[in-house]
């Protein structure tokens, strides 16, 4: 049975089509996607994202641990700031993509729900001997995503700390109906935004009053036809086991000069290798949509194969991500997809295909 998150019971009291995603009953919407994508990207959208794993660290060694895992740079981190990085095996394959915090007195880091027991294993069998105490928050919590233009306006005066004076990627402990509560300057929809962090006793609460103050609940659907949009990579498509982090494009989240960490040696190796495939945005000519796995071809011959692909109601075209050959990869270059037996023309354009207005 899927396990449920602290806003299950309100979820289905409010109609959303529920379904089973990573082992979680999770909404995927509430009325449809594209109505809840365009609420993001004019207004305010509201996400239970509460599978997404939630770890902490404590210890002397826990920023050790941290550095041998993570892709990133952790020791560069100020108190508050919040990093993307990835975690790769020793052949230099993404195990997660994971956002690393740092506190003063700990560390906390944000895992996809699919990869939890996956990485909390991961991180105890390289622990070792350091003195680091993990816990796993994920079922002790909730947290909420609010996303969109309009987040910061709707999320004044729900908790003591003002969202709205944190900078982009950094986060601040406050207390939201007298708990403690994290509030955080991020997200996954190329939207402005905030996520929270409560006691999973204090999640109803919280999503109702942001209700209340105008926020819309959205679901999966539209999560990810927003971060699709956007060119943010998933877990399972863009990011996987059998591709390292250079190939999906994500250079800014390696620091090979930090130091030794695992895969480390692996990318090194692979970063000029002219085989490997290479993550490009795809915008297609017609109406039919290419989805996960259909092949890209040049000439009949096989160049590349689609992770991702939806019609993007913001852009207004049929989108998608592949990963092709090298020599493929230049903007501009036409291309062939094999949509459900039928070749539809496609061309090679710069990611993302949507940014937001910068205010």
């Amino acid at each position: 049975m899927p396990a449920r998150t602290p806003l299950y019971d309100w979820h289905v009291a409010h109609g959303a089509r529920m379904v089973d995603f990573a082992g979680w009953d999770m909404p995927i919407q509430y009325t449809t996607i594209i109505q809840e994508h365009q609420t993001v990207r004019n207004a305010a959208g509201l996400f239970d994202i509460s599978h997404m794993g939630r770890l902490s660290f404590n210890g002397a060694d826990a920023l050790a641990l941290i550095q041998h895992v993570y892709t990133n740079n952790a020791a560069t981190m100020k108190d508050g700031q919040v990093r993307y990085g990835l975690v790769c095996n020793e052949q230099g394959g993404v195990r997660d993509d994971v956002l690393v915090y740092r506190w003063p007195d700990q560390w906390e880091m944000v895992v996809n729900a699919s990869n939890r027991t996956k990485i909390v294993d991961w991180l105890a069998r390289h622990r070792g001997s350091q003195k680091v105490e993990m816990i796993d928050r994920t079922v002790a919590t909730c947290m909420i995503a609010v996303q969109g233009p309009q987040a910061l306006a709707k999320c004044r005066d729900l908790t003591p700390a003002d969202p709205a004076q944190l900078r982009y990627y950094f986060a601040m402990p406050t207390t939201y109906r007298g708990q403690p509560c994290v509030v955080s300057r991020t997200g996954y929809t190329g939207e402005d935004g905030v996520e929270y962090i409560v006691p999973a006793d204090q999640g109803v609460a919280m999503w109702e009053e942001l209700i209340g103050k105008g926020a819309s609940a959205c679901g999966l659907g539209a999560r990810d036809t927003l971060r699709l949009e956007a060119a943010m990579p998933l877990y399972g498509h863009e990011l996987g086991e059998d591709f390292d982090p250079l190939q999906a494009g994500l250079n800014w989240a390696v620091k090979l000069d930090k130091g030794d960490f695992i895969g480390r040696d692996a990318i090194l190796r692979r970063k000029d290798d002219p085989k490997l495939r290479r993550r490009v945005g795809l915008e297609l000519a017609g109406k039919r949509l290419a989805r996960e796995g259909s092949i890209v071809l040049n000439e009949g011959k096989e160049i590349g194969r689609v992770t991702s692909g939806t019609f993007g109601p913001t852009v207004n075209k049929a989108i998608a991500m592949a990963y092709l050959e090298q020599g493929q990869t230049k903007p501009g270059t036409t291309v062939a997809v094999d949509v459900r037996g039928k070749s539809e023309s496609a061309r090679v354009v710069p990611l993302p295909f949507y940014q937001r207005p910068r205010q």
